[in-house]
């Protein structure tokens, strides 16, 4: 099977929101919900992909020639890519009806695994959404990042409790999906959170807390001063705020902002090959999340598809370090892109 393959069967079964583009830039579900797309126009998430690739990188063959290593640490774990599956969560809606939740965490949590990266999973106003997800990350020894929505903090403390059960590594929560309709007018409320709710919630974790959601510098320092051993920078894949800034705008000012703080920086958005990773690197990234073609990579090759999918990504990186001058991730700085 190839990834081309892989994309064409699908298209066949992923439902009929999702279009299982080959290139997936936002463009043809931009304000489809439920589905991949986004509330308003849908302008965000094209942005997001169109402002990686005004980004170059910068060739320079001029050096020793040795193979490169790809592999990269965060929080005491060494992964064979800087790059991780993004949390999705009520696939039947959103996708289609192959799979349901427990499925489709059951195939892309393992495969992650077996591959060498982690999956961050989803949550979803459905109680088994977050039992599948823990349970998929349990059974793959702990290697997955559950990703808890804003709910109350009752709420919250029942997921967490789901979420350590799993023996996961980190548990993270996207604040920024305050903006999603479905968490608008519930009972008890749900929501932003202030940097003391998350400080009681990072508590809570007891394992490394991510904040995914944070797209500004104030955001960034509200979320260190909460306790975050890292974030994500990330306007939910594009979908809960027209007229927001693309990833890749902000990410140089906020890594400059969190510099020598110990806090990790992820991020996501439009991000679709290696080279773009390359780029996120660059920028001042220490690993990137991919989300929405790893449901396309699940619909149409389930285990297989996964792994073709990090297969495509990981070589298309050690191509472009490769061909940049440089060996490691680590080596990887600034110079290396024009923007």
């Amino acid at each position: 099977m190839t990834y081309q393959e892989v994309l064409e069967q699908a298209k066949i079964c992923i439902g009929s929101y999702c279009k299982a583009c080959n290139v997936c830039n936002g463009r043809a579900c931009r304000n489809t919900v439920p589905g991949p797309g986004a509330k308003g126009v849908g302008d965000t998430a094209i942005r997001n992909y169109d402002k990686w690739q005004e980004i170059r990188v910068n060739m320079d063959t001029i050096c020793e020639n040795r193979p490169v290593d790809t592999s990269a640490e965060l929080f005491g774990r060494t992964f064979k890519y800087p790059f991780f599956a993004g949390p999705v969560g009520a696939v039947n809606l959103h996708y289609g009806d192959k799979y349901n939740d427990l499925q489709y965490n059951e195939i892309l949590v393992k495969a992650c695994r077996d591959n060498g990266i982690a999956a961050f999973t989803g949550d979803g106003t459905n109680p088994a959404v977050m039992v599948g997800a823990t349970e998929a990350i349990a059974a793959a020894g702990g290697f997955g990042v559950p990703t808890v929505k804003p709910w109350n903090i009752e709420t919250i403390r029942e997921k967490m409790a789901l979420c350590k059960a799993s023996g996961c590594f980190a548990i993270a929560m996207d604040i920024d999906a305050a903006g999603l309709p479905f968490l608008k007018n519930l009972t008890p409320p749900a929501g932003s959170k202030t940097v003391e709710e998350l400080k009681e919630i990072a508590a809570i974790a007891e394992v490394p807390f991510i904040i995914k959601g944070v797209m500004t510098v104030r955001g960034a320092l509200k979320a260190k001063k909460a306790g975050a051993s890292a974030i994500v920078v990330s306007n939910h894949g594009g979908r809960v705020l027209d007229q927001c800034p693309a990833t890749a705008e902000v990410l140089p000012e906020i890594a400059e902002a969190l510099a020598g703080s110990g806090v990790k920086i992820l991020v996501d958005g439009g991000i679709r090959s290696g080279t773009d990773v390359f780029k996120a690197l660059a920028l001042g990234a220490d690993g990137v999340l991919i989300c929405r073609p790893f449901v396309s990579a699940v619909y149409g090759g389930a285990e297989e598809g996964v792994r073709l999918y990090i297969e495509k990504i990981g070589a298309e990186l050690a191509d472009t370090m490769a061909m940049c001058g440089v060996h490691s991730i680590s080596e990887i700085t600034g110079e290396m892109v024009r923007r």
